[in-house]
């Protein structure tokens, strides 16, 4: 008995510090920001003096990204990302300062530049790579021992170096998003930790929120249909939105049309996951998950997969739209330029839903 409470002691106690590391995320964001940068910096000039490994050089066809600086010339690239890289580390450690360094004019241009780097990070600079590798998540596991359908190999040859370093490039994009709206709220009086303080704006209060989230909730879910209808009848014989030798091709390449149903399958399931950003089983879990029955959702649960998901949808349906007419039909490419409105919509959904159940605040005790 005594054994049995040690240990659960022992697991509340690790509990106990998850939540103290993650909640402390105002105050180290800031500083993860800035020694991603520093890193960033040094590969920068490492690139720069002639190292191996410069991620947006040309590559076969069969290796590149579509990232906006593939293929860009080392001698060019390379420097700017040393700069921007040390710039970074410099701002990061500013911003994580307790008391603000110097007037308005130095608050303006760091989170000018903070949210520059988030933005780029995270959206501008990404590919459909994002998208993939939350979607086929799963199956990587699997193609690590069964290989990939199609022409390639093995996992290595869809997660090469440049595909990877977009990975890499994302994380640092996530947390310049932390530490910059960190510094934002703190340098504004505000709580850091839920953003208030202030006199808040109407549309933030939940009764609003439930109904504009209700409006992107719809987009979203409608945004999706296009890429799944026409997934769906590929997979069953029919050239919807492409040409027949297309339809053929893919038919000749063993898995293919399958985990084109096994992603529209994913998009669906996703769609009725959105819809429980306003639905009462979204908030509660539903009487038929076990050990979860009856008890509140947690915020995160259904936040940090929405986001996410919100974030990844929005790069890959930028590059469908650079990418404009394929020669083999609209449905290449034209349903999955919908992942726009769809990501900006579940983003703005998943806001609403946190602005309905975020309640008390635990630092500032405001709400």
């Amino acid at each position: 008995m005594a054994h049995a409470v040690s240990s659960r002691n022992e697991q509340d106690q690790v509990v106990a510090v998850r939540r103290r590391w993650w909640s402390g995320w105002p105050r180290w964001a800031p500083y993860a920001a800035a020694a991603w940068s520093l890193v960033h910096g040094l590969a920068g000039l490492y690139w720069a003096l002639g190292g191996a490994g410069y991620p947006f050089g040309p590559v076969p066809e069969d290796r590149s990204t579509g990232s906006v600086l593939e293929p860009s010339p080392a001698a060019v690239l390379s420097p700017v990302i040393a700069a921007l890289g040390f710039a970074g580390a410099v701002c990061g450690v500013l911003m994580a300062r307790r008391r603000p360094v110097g007037g308005s004019a130095t608050r303006r241009f760091l989170l000018g530049f903070g949210w520059a780097q988030a933005l780029a990070l995270t959206v501008v600079l990404q590919d459909y790579t994002l998208i993939a590798v939350v979607a086929f998540a799963p199956l990587l596991v699997v193609f690590a021992f069964t290989g990939v359908p199609g022409p390639q190999g093995d996992v290595g040859e869809i997660l090469y170096w440049h595909r990877d370093n977009l990975l890499i490039l994302f994380v640092g994009g996530v947390l310049w998003t932390l530490a910059v709206l960190a510094y934002q709220r703190r340098t504004r009086g505000l709580c850091a930790h839920c953003g208030r303080g202030g006199r808040a704006a109407a549309w933030t209060a939940p009764e609003s929120a439930a109904r504009w989230g209700r409006r992107a909730v719809l987009i979203a879910v409608l945004s999706s249909i296009p890429y799944d209808v026409t997934r769906v009848a590929w997979f069953f014989g029919y050239p919807m939105g492409i040409t027949d030798a297309f339809l053929e091709d893919m038919q000749s390449t063993p898995g293919m049309l399958g985990i084109g149903l096994g992603l529209a399958i994913a998009s669906t399931v996703g769609g009725v996951l959105t819809h429980g950003l306003i639905a009462r089983w979204g908030e509660v879990w539903p009487r038929w998950v076990p050990f979860k029955a009856g008890r509140p959702v947690a915020l995160a649960t259904a936040i940090v997969p929405a986001l996410l998901v919100a974030v990844v949808l929005i790069p890959g349906g930028l590059q469908m739209i650079r990418g404009g007419d394929q020669p083999f039909g609209w449905g290449t490419n034209y349903p999955a330029m919908l992942w726009v409105p769809w990501g900006v919509a579940l983003g703005i959904a998943t806001l609403g839903y946190y602005l309905r159940r975020r309640g008390t605040c635990g630092h500032c005790a405001r709400g």
